[in-house]
């Protein structure tokens, strides 16, 4: 007889996906903060460069690229007890370490105050946020793709990509705020104030993970007689590379366009001449429709399949890439407003689909490590590396262009993995295959989504 799935029914298929975003969304806030407050003060604080507030700016953004160097490798360790132990374990393991970095990055003591130790410390806290974020995005994934029919997947699970965009929207709220309460004490203290909130947001969401069951895949793939691999990693790779490189190909376009507008954007609104507050406020609405579309884009996934949205993303970021940039060169907060709005639709027509694409890639025994192995392979490199890479070509060259072309470089990237190699399983069915007694991923990555 088949085996009746547990989350059946819309209260109980509602209270996982709110325990998804919830989750992922409190442990997103951690992660992006620093990114937000590298652009805005933390290379004042850390690393003081004389003259040129730039140099210190591409320090503090070399930070953010250390975290993300820090992904791949949480992803293969939390992706093993993801595999081995179950979801929840390693979920509860990425909040736990996320929460104690980010508390304790609100307590480190400034440059002036520690020399060369102070800037250190912070960089080693970056790498502990940065092996939590790695494993952290496939986890959150699985609560709701490894629980949900197949029909509602693409709908239902990009639920949890919002949670990342509400995570940096509730991070830039938080440093808008101290930055209006403390006023010209923000760079002394006011700064910490987001990062010290953050024991409370890891109250919350240690009490909200501890109640969240087993995923329906993983405890059914557990009933089976064998036991798990012993290297789910390895396992990975000796079975489904292509589909690891796959993913990795898929992010390249999101990442690197994310954090160029959602972090490098403050540092070029800044050179050009904008506030602060125009380019938070302009983030926040782009993050907010960011949110609102995923789900939207989630959903037509489910009618079309997710391969045409996912390049119809790709196709908008190639084409907005130098637009965006023009519109910030005008100093205009409607034209800055519509820069930010258009380049997170394109954005969120990649991110919205991904959790229930990737996840149809893997089988359940290895699902953990290889979404997580592909997804921040590509974060580490496209995501790490793109801010730093364009703080640097803005400070050799004084324009935008070279920064474009960047930005366009890594949507094709993404655009030929699309064309030329993608293959999923026509039913859009890996992650539910168990049930059903199917594993497309045992096929390779089977046949083109139309």
């Amino acid at each position: 007889m088949p085996r009746k799935s547990t989350i059946e029914g819309t209260s109980a298929t509602r209270r996982v996906v709110i325990a998804s975003v919830a989750g992922n969304m409190m442990e997103w806030y951690d992660f992006f903060l620093y990114t937000t407050a590298a652009a805005l003060v933390l290379g004042t604080v850390f690393f003081p460069s004389g003259e040129n507030p730039l140099l210190g700016t591409i320090a503090a953004l070399a930070g953010h690229a250390v975290g993300f160097a820090a992904r791949p490798i949480g992803g293969m360790i939390f992706g093993h007890i993801g595999d081995r132990r179950g979801r929840k374990a390693a979920l509860m393991g990425t909040l736990s370490l996320m929460g104690g970095a980010t508390f304790c990055m609100g307590l480190l003591p400034s440059y002036s105050t520690a020399g060369l130790l102070s800037p250190l410390l912070l960089v080693l806290l970056r790498v502990l946020q940065g092996a939590a974020a790695g494993g952290e995005w496939g986890g959150g994934v699985l609560i709701i793709t490894e629980n949900v029919p197949a029909e509602r997947r693409g709908f239902l699970a990009s639920f949890s990509s919002t949670g990342m965009g509400l995570g940096f929207v509730l991070s830039a709220l938080a440093l808008w705020l101290a930055e209006q309460v403390s006023g010209d004490g923000f760079l002394a203290w006011g700064w910490r104030l987001p990062f010290l909130a953050s024991a409370v947001i890891f109250v919350v969401g240690i009490y909200i993970r501890r109640n969240l069951g087993e995923t329906d895949s993983f405890e059914a793939d557990s009933a089976k007689a064998e036991a798990p691999a012993h290297s789910p990693l390895r396992e990975v790779l000796r079975r489904h590379p292509r589909q690891v490189l796959f993913a990795m190909a898929l992010r390249f376009a999101d990442s690197g366009a994310s954090y160029i507008f959602m972090s490098f954007s403050l540092v070029y609104g800044a050179y050009v001449g904008i506030s602060s507050n125009v380019l938070l406020w302009a983030g926040i609405a782009g993050m907010l429709l960011d949110s609102a579309m995923m789900v939207v884009f989630g959903r037509l996934s489910d009618k079309v399949g997710r391969r045409p949205v996912y390049i119809g993303g790709a196709i908008g970021m190639l084409l907005w890439a130098a637009p965006f940039f023009l519109l910030m060169n005008t100093g205009s907060t409607a034209a800055v407003w519509v820069a930010f709005l258009v380049g997170h639709i394109a954005i969120a027509a990649m991110i919205g689909v991904q959790p229930s694409y990737f996840s149809e890639l893997f089988s359940t025994s290895t699902r953990y490590s290889g979404m997580a192995l592909g997804h921040e392979l590509s974060s580490a490199i496209a995501g790490g590396l793109s801010p730093v890479v364009a703080a640097a070509l803005l400070a050799a060259t004084g324009h935008f262009l070279p920064i474009a072309l960047l930005t366009m470089g890594m949507a094709v990237v993404t655009l030929v993995a699309l064309i030329f190699f993608a293959r999923v399983p026509k039913d859009g069915g890996g992650a539910g295959a168990d049930a059903r007694d199917t594993d497309p991923a045992e096929e390779g990555v089977g046949t083109p989504v139309a």
